[in-house]
């Protein structure tokens, strides 16, 4: 193993690597990305022999079905926010699932052609639209990879039509780390990287605005301007992720590497932008260093935002009549238990804020799903889905947990322990019981389709060699496989499963698309999924 994967690997065992559970990481090995471009079909790519446009019947009915669940400030798309809505619940209502609840299922299979280095988000605006997200992973020293760029693909085929590269560090000598992809409610995107953030036109990409960001006590070098979220009334909520002070490394490896060694990072801080002029309207400094994205939601009439940091989770107001930020000193909630190790982006379950531990890796105490009233945030329960650790075992629960506020549901996963699970919260109490548990390791979110009595649940899930090798050293090496599996969210129950493809990256989405397909990024392009039922079976009622 070389040195930087063993300073990485003492690294994780540590838990000192507090940022990875804000960031979507690629560890393609040089092998593994040549495989993924020559690789031989799958039977999921040969039973489909070409592009998958899906069910084109479906496509009208899922874009008119957009508009009833999408949040305000977001283009009313399928998937115009990158993890669903400004809650980031990863729950697409209006989203089909192909396949049978009933009885046997097959799945197809078809590659990008293009090849998108280090995929991370992929986005629909209208049926017959794809935007890709790409070029913000490179890797920790030696000549940077051209990024982030923004692409419009065609979603049947996944040829290119324009890519926007907006850096290249080798000039600009910035950091580049991990960052999201929103469309805003007028169509047009909006990206943030660094301390820059851009407007871009969806037909052409063409950058029709750009603007700094003010970083504060941060050097502009170390701030990156990842976590955008769209507020109801469409301004641009921001929060920077920051690396430690001295790190020199590119891409969110050498933030990770930059904890490794002891250094710390500056506090985060939160930034209003206006969403056509791109003009700060306010800024407001945090308490701690929160590397995890920021949800925003309404509470008693006021626009509030939850950032999850490493200590605690803060709550703050946007008011857009007097275009200030301020912060809620009521509701100030440390949400640890000894031994745990900081959280992953909020989720909003009605009257409750809940939260996945252990997002760093922790050989102390299990992951846990945390849930605080936002009415009273003395009112706060716990569950530990998966039991205590083991002798020998670790807890790594870097994914933000699933929810279905419809249906009080909570999904959570835990790859070091190797679970995922389903939970019930009782919004009355605020108590929540697994409901169930299956062996299924992953990194991924969980996405949540269709509708509220049939909900699919849609994750990946890693198959390893023969030869079993810690989690860490399998993660770091990029040495395993990885398959879709959908699930009867309900029950747990697997519906259909994929073939096996090259690892997605850490924190990313099975992605929904338009007439009952789903995208599976790589470390290079994508794949387009398509699940249907087998000749013969029974058809959902």
């Amino acid at each position: 193993m070389s040195k930087f994967r063993e300073i990485m690997l003492a690294a994780l065992v540590l838990g000192a690597l507090v940022a990875v559970t804000a960031v979507v990481l690629f560890w393609p090995k040089a092998e593994n990305v040549v495989s993924g471009l020559t690789h031989a079909r799958t039977e999921n790519e040969k039973a489909a022999n070409g592009p998958l446009p899906g069910n084109v019947l479906l496509y009208e009915k899922e874009f008119q079905e957009s508009a009833k669940y999408a949040s305000p400030g977001y283009y009313p798309s399928l998937n115009g926010a990158e993890v669903g809505d400004a809650q980031r619940s990863a729950l697409y209502p209006q989203a089909t699932f192909g396949g049978s609840f009933t009885g046997p299922n097959v799945v197809f299979a078809h590659r990008s052609p293009s090849i998108y280095q280090g995929t991370t988000f992929l986005n629909n605006r209208r049926p017959g639209e794809l935007f890709l997200l790409g070029g913000d992973s490179p890797a920790i020293s030696g000549p940077v990879a051209p990024g982030p760029y923004v692409a419009k693909v065609d979603p049947v085929t996944g040829e290119q039509i324009w890519r926007t590269y907006l850096d290249n560090a080798n000039v600009t000598v910035r950091w580049i780390a991990n960052t999201n992809l929103n469309i805003l409610a007028s169509g047009k995107i909006a990206e943030s990287w660094g301390n820059t953030i851009v407007l871009i036109a969806p037909e052409s990409g063409r950058i029709l605005k750009a603007n700094t960001l003010p970083t504060g006590d941060t050097p502009a070098r170390d701030a990156n301007f990842k976590h955008l979220t769209i507020a109801p009334d469409g301004t641009l909520i921001l929060k920077n992720q920051n690396m430690p002070v001295g790190g020199t490394g590119q891409g969110s490896m050498g933030m990770i590497q930059a904890y490794a060694k002891g250094l710390k990072p500056n506090n985060s801080r939160i930034v209003a932008v206006d969403p056509e002029s791109l003009q700060v309207l306010d800024a407001i400094d945090m308490p701690e260093s929160a590397g995890s994205p920021h949800v925003i939601t309404m509470f008693e009439g006021k626009i509030a935002i939850y950032a999850v940091a490493y200590k605690h989770v803060f709550r703050y107001f946007w008011d857009p009549q007097t275009k200030k930020l301020s912060q809620d000193k009521s509701w100030v909630v440390s949400y640890l238990a000894k031994g745990q190790q900081n959280g992953a982006c909020a989720g909003v379950m009605g009257d409750w804020i809940v939260i996945q531990t252990n997002g760093p890796v922790t050989k102390d105490i299990a992951s846990s799903i945390v849930a605080i009233n936002q009415k009273e945030p003395s009112r706060m329960t716990s569950v530990f889905p998966f039991g205590q650790l083991k002798p020998g075992q670790i807890s790594f629960a870097p994914p933000k947990s699933g929810t279905d506020h419809e249906n009080n549901m909570i999904y959570s996963a835990d790859v070091g322990m190797g679970k995922l699970a389903g939970i019930k919260l009782y919004q009355a109490t605020g108590e929540m019981k697994t409901v169930w548990v299956a062996d299924n390791p992953t990194t991924s979110f969980q996405s949540l389709i269709g509708p509220k009595d049939q909900r699919v649940l849609m994750t990946s899930r890693m198959k390893f060699g023969k030869v079993h090798l810690p989690i860490l050293k399998t993660l770091i090496s990029g040495d395993y496989r990885e398959q879709v599996v959908w699930r009867d969210a309900a029950t747990g129950r697997i519906l259909a499963e994929s073939d096996l493809f090259e690892p997605m990256g850490i924190n990313t989405l099975v992605t929904p698309a338009y007439g009952g397909r789903v995208y599976y990024p790589t470390g290079n392009g994508f794949i387009v999924l398509q699940v249907k039922p087998k000749p013969g079976a029974p058809p959902n009622k």
